[in-house]
């Protein structure tokens, strides 16, 4: 069986992830195009398209016309409810790029919608497909930690502000890094430790470096008028269970402690780190041990090994879950409990008190 694909948005994460990805799955036929700017849907649709796929610059039109089993949003944070939601009225399976929406109220909505229409939903956390995370995943998942009561969410860059596209804008994102990249790590956290259920969070947004003129960075120096995001956040989530966590941000930050989309885990029989590579601690007959994982084939010059990236799995699981009726890898819910938190750390760092959950 062949699944009929669209896509909503052909720019950056349009074309760095979902398209190349989707397009090595067998199963797919990727038929529709949807941008506002029609140039882009072009450009998509002759690298991606069918012989007979179409283009639209309004994606109502595009729902209306074609006849989709799947439609990927890859579009700015403030349009992922609306436009999910009317992709599964549609009778579309819908894959919507992370975060999961801009607010935790807008994410509830696209649930309903799920359990309304009978749809798929799921959200583009595509580091849970890395080799080092299904790896841990797999021991957290059997014990070998045992229970996680500490953890550490990394998503830290020095110098690597996005300055395309609405990535500066608070009105069109919702944030800046802590609703970036921070949400990768959260979700990798919280998967590992299997725990959905906050208590309550305190934490701190920072509009710091953002004023810097003619900054150094990554994409080139960023616009201080256009800067209205938080250049760093930092948050600490207390668990219903008593577990904590500690989440890190940043896209600009006078740090060498460079990491994102990792984890450092706690646990009372061992712990683990993807500082450099995945590394495993503990204590094993009175004697304390660090055990490395080799996660790549190797051991030949030419030859390094052929898996699949993380995007490309991402993809593959996704339509599988489609083709077989199971539930995706990530689980609209879990989504939102990540979303709940971020939007928290917010309203945490505005209001200098701790916000707690029902």
């Amino acid at each position: 069986m062949t699944l009929k694909v669209g896509i909503i948005g052909c720019g950056g994460i349009a074309n760095g992830k979902h398209l190349p990805a989707l397009a090595q799955v067998k199963e797919v036929e990727l038929v529709a195009f949807c941008d506002l700017i029609s140039e882009r849907a072009e450009e998509a649709k002759m690298h991606y398209g069918t012989l007979t796929a179409k283009t639209f610059t309004n994606y109502q039109e595009m729902l209306e016309e074609m006849d989709l089993d799947v439609v990927h949003v890859c579009t700015p944070n403030s349009t992922h409810a609306e436009l999910s939601i009317a992709a599964m009225e549609a009778d579309c399976h819908v894959m919507c790029e992370k975060p999961m929406a801009k607010t935790a109220a807008e994410a509830r909505s696209m649930i309903e919608a799920a359990n309304k229409t009978g749809k798929k939903l799921t959200i583009g956390y595509q580091n849970r497909f890395r080799k080092d995370s299904t790896y841990l995943h797999e021991i957290c998942d059997e014990g070998e930690l045992g229970e996680i009561y500490f953890a550490k969410a990394h998503a830290i860059r020095r110098r690597a502000v996005p300055t395309w596209g609405v990535f500066l804008d608070e009105a069109a994102q919702g944030g800046g890094p802590l609703i970036d990249i921070g949400t990768h790590a959260l979700d990798l956290t919280l998967w590992m430790m299997n725990n959905y259920k906050p208590k309550y969070v305190v934490g701190k947004a920072y509009h710091k470096l953002a004023e810097t003129e003619d900054a150094a960075n990554a994409w080139g120096s960023w616009d201080p008028k256009k800067f209205t995001v938080e250049d760093s956040a930092f948050g600490f989530i207390i668990m219903e269970n008593g577990a904590t966590i500690f989440l890190e941000s940043s896209w600009a930050l006078n740090s060498l402690d460079v990491k994102e989309a990792k984890t450092t885990l706690h646990g009372t029989k061992g712990g683990a780190d993807m500082n450099n590579g995945l590394t495993i601690n503990g204590e094993d007959h009175s004697t304390l041990f660090e055990k490395k994982i080799e996660l790549e084939p190797g051991g030949v010059d030419f030859y390094d090994g052929a898996g699949d990236k993380p995007e490309v799995l991402e993809a593959q699981s996704w339509i599988d879950a489609i083709l077989n009726d199971t539930e995706p890898v990530v689980k609209p819910e879990q989504a939102l409990v990540v979303t709940e938190i971020l939007e928290a750390i917010y309203k945490a760092s505005e209001t200098n008190q701790p916000v707690f959950f029902n």
